[in-house]
């Protein structure tokens, strides 16, 4: 040999000669079984492969492919190993010169052929496998770096490639479970097909450029199809560990079966949601919104899957060959999906999927017109339902310093409109939604049970002071938040869960983003809860009025303990301890139970149980608190929102009060006349700036609290002035009009300075303001 490597070096012209003269002989001793006398011309022609690089090696290497073509043919495993082994070798050469004509494809196909040996005997096909596995590794190594070699990323070639891997990695368990002994465990490692087949997949995919990727992945899903392996799940996460950037393709592969069965589609949608939880934040990229695009219309086709019974959605109701709790089990697992990718995103990006999802989220108002019917009305609510489930699990564990931008205007507006629905369970969730963003220190689970402890500093709360960008989310939201609380307070359908939210809400406000005037503002909104609890205009259930009561108490159990004013937490502390003794059916220990100890009776409820809002006015005000707000009971604002309701609520009433009282007023004759309607008029309206809407809202605040809360006194000192206004023009109309003869009324002065008098006429009379006929 090391004569033939010489003469071959010092004339590489005759190297193809050699090469052709070898391989001769090796075909001829494999055809006549002298199988010493072919590792003997392997050996040579390996070793003169490794020695001899120049130009004119190519057609040398024709003549090796060709003898190693001849082995792999060979019935026998040593042989095959023998080729296997020389090719491999031939793999590692990084030749000099490119080659234009040389084909690949025999041994794509018989490196294929051989991972899937089924021979008898366990060790030869064990390493017959072995053998298939590194050859095909040999081959990707060999083409992918290398333009003019044929393409080895082609589907005719990846259809053959990458199942093979997948088989040997399919029997990774069955391979471990004959591993003999712990002892022997290291030298079997190294015997493993599924090892060396998971080494080679990912350096399939690691060598994969962005182009040739999709015809790498998608012999991935055929297989699973092929081989149901998608509801076990556990071989199909184990894949797409490996090939976790390849979400975009199996996202496609979701879309195209659709139709298939439920359980198919959650087990895609589950190894969607193991890939994500390993993903490096950020990692999906451009195609985030995509990929909840798609998810979310899965949701919504299970949705109608479940109603119509049929895969075909055009059908009317049919056969019904869908099982709804195999379509529920896969909405919930596209939901835990949804919150898997969510958790990985940077908080810009879980921003802009949160308003993406609300944006699907249907609406009875003219960019989201409602599904009528009464299929339509149960596909709205089962959205509605999915969707706010999804939006929870977003927000969950979401955090942003900044509440303008985790709760912007068009978000919170859509979002609180769902909370004015009749359905229970819809309420429900978007005050949920509504902790998970607002509660940014983890205390939210400290308040998920409502009492009147007489030391909050056990709970530990991790308070921080509201931040100027708070301050100013809260000047501008306020209001808003407030009212839907109130009004989520009257709402017949409550159940414990509802007022357990509701507190924790109240709390977390109080927390996160409470400054001196919205505590005043959550205040007087609690106080007008147990006014609503105690005049009962709205006809509630004794539990819920009860309820109100004790959601009452907790909170400013709370509130009085988080202010530290003395005064305020005596007067607390008394009325709780007078409802211990004698109305404990107000308080939450016995109300917020399994069995609600309650009371028949509520409509005689003394002052004694009942907090004063004069008295917190009075020992809040002592303490530089704003009493003259502390005076004023709330009053819900009317907005939009009511009309999306499909509900009748006291807020119309207090907004046509409002729209009477205030054009009647005094001020609004101050006021500039009515503007023409034109172009820019009507232009304004619907652009309808934040505030001139912010200025309209207060007016009217203010005009109810002036018109149905004042005192009596100022009241009938207003309707006075305005009857001496009228009183004034009517004189002077009938000064102009009638113009009568001297006027008889009253005393006068006659020509010679001698009183006179005369009958006052019945339109000169002046009655008392508060007359009553």
């Amino acid at each position: 040999m090391e004569k033939l490597t010489f003469y071959a070096l010092s004339a590489p012209e005759k190297l193809d000669r050699i090469g052709a003269y070898l391989s001769e002989r090796l075909i001829r001793d494999v055809g006549r079984h002298r199988y010493g006398y072919v590792c003997i011309a392997m050996e040579a022609l390996d070793q003169l492969l490794m020695a001899c690089h120049c130009q004119s090696i190519n057609l040398f290497v024709e003549s090796f492919l060709k003898m190693v073509a001849k082995l792999l043919e060979s019935e026998k495993p040593n042989l095959q190993i023998l080729g296997t082994n020389s090719f491999v070798k031939f793999a590692n050469i990084e030749e000099d010169t490119p080659s234009y004509h040389r084909s690949y494809d025999f041994f794509v196909s018989r490196f294929s052929e051989m991972c899937h040996s089924s021979h008898d005997d366990m060790e030869i096909k064990t390493k017959i496998r072995m053998s298939g596995i590194k050859g095909l590794q040999g081959v990707v190594r060999k083409t992918v770096n290398d333009e003019l070699q044929a393409n080895i990323w082609d589907p005719q070639h990846m259809d053959k490639i990458v199942p093979s891997l997948l088989f040997n990695l399919q029997h990774v368990e069955e391979a471990e479970s004959r591993s003999p002994s712990p002892l022997q465990a290291p030298e079997k490692e190294k015997e493993n097909p599924a090892e060396l087949a998971e080494r080679c997949l990912r350096e399939l995919l690691g060598r994969a450029a962005f182009g040739n990727i999709k015809n790498a992945i998608k012999p991935v899903l055929i297989h699973l199809d092929n081989h149901s392996l998608w509801e076990p799940k556990v071989f199909a996460i184990r894949c797409f560990k490996i090939i976790m950037y390849s979400i975009q393709q199996l996202l496609s592969h979701l879309d195209a079966n659709s139709r298939s069965a439920a359980t198919v589609r959650a087990g895609i949608v589950e190894v969607l949601s193991e890939a994500a939880v390993i993903a490096a934040t950020g990692s999906v990229g451009p195609t985030v919104l995509e990929m909840f695009n798609t998810l979310l219309r899965q949701l919504r086709l299970s949705i109608d899957y479940a109603l119509t019974g049929s895969y075909d959605v055009a059908m009317s109701l049919g056969t019904k060959i869908i099982k709804e709790h195999e379509e529920r089990m896969f909405q919930e697992a596209v939901i835990k999906t949804i919150g898997s990718f969510a958790s990985t995103l940077p908080t810009y990006q879980r921003s802009e999927v949160i308003l993406f999802i609300m944006s699907k989220v249907p609406l009875p108002s003219l960019h989201h017109p409602m599904e009528t019917g009464k299929t339509g009305e149960n596909r709205n609510r089962l959205t509605q339902i999915m969707l706010l489930k999804s939006l929870l699990q977003v927000s969950t564990g979401f955090q942003c310093n900044n509440m303008m931008s985790a709760l912007p205007s068009n978000f919170l507006d859509r979002l609180l409109s769902t909370a004015l629905m009749e359905d229970a369970e819809i309420r429900l969730f978007v005050l949920e939604i509504l902790i998970s963003f607002i509660d940014r220190h983890g205390n939210r689970h400290k308040f998920s049970t409502i009492s009147t402890l007489s030391d909050i500093s056990v709970l530990k709360l991790k308070v921080d002071k509201c931040s100027r960008q708070d301050t100013v989310f809260m000047k501008k939201h306020s209001q808003q938040l407030y009212r839907h609380i109130y009004l989520s307070c009257k709402e017949e359908t409550n159940i414990q869960k509802h007022y357990e939210a509701l507190y924790g809400l109240l709390a977390l406000i109080s927390i996160e983003l409470a400054n001196e005037e919205v505590v005043v503002d959550l205040i007087r909104l609690v106080l007008a809860v147990q006014d609503v609890a105690q005049v009962n205009e709205e006809n509630l259930p004794v539990y819920n009025r009860c309820a109100l009561y004790a959601l009452g108490a907790a909170y400013l159990n709370l509130i009085s303990q988080l202010t530290t004013v003395p005064a305020f937490c005596q007067h607390i502390h008394e009325v709780i301890e007078t409802r211990k003794k004698e109305a404990p059916y107000m308080l939450p220990e016995d109300v917020f139970v399994e069995r609600p100890r309650l009371s028949q009776n509520l409509d005689g409820v003394v002052i004694e149980f009942l907090f004063r809002q004069s008295k917190i006015s009075e020992v809040l005000g002592g303490s530089g608190y704003n009493s003259d707000r502390l005076c004023l009971p709330y009053i819900p604002q009317l907005t939009d929102e009511d009309r999306l309701s499909k509900r009748k609520s006291i807020g119309e009433t207090i907004s046509l009060q409002v729209e009477v009282e205030s054009r009647n007023s005094p001020e609004k004759e101050e006021r500039v006349p009515a503007e023409e309607i034109t172009y820019e008029t009507l232009k304004k309206a619907i652009v309808d700036s934040v505030a001139v809407e912010e200025q309209e809202r207060e007016r009217r605040r203010q005009v109810v609290e002036k018109f149905q809360k004042a005192p009596f006194e100022e009241i009938a000192a207003h309707c006075g002035a305005r009857a001496s206004l009228l009183q004034s023009k009517l004189n002077q109309i009938f000064e102009i009009t009638i113009r009568p003869p001297p006027s008889p009324s009253g005393t006068i002065t006659a020509a010679y300075g001698q009183p006179q008098n005369h009958s006052i006429p019945v339109y000169e009379m002046k009655f008392p303001d508060l007359c009553v006929y």
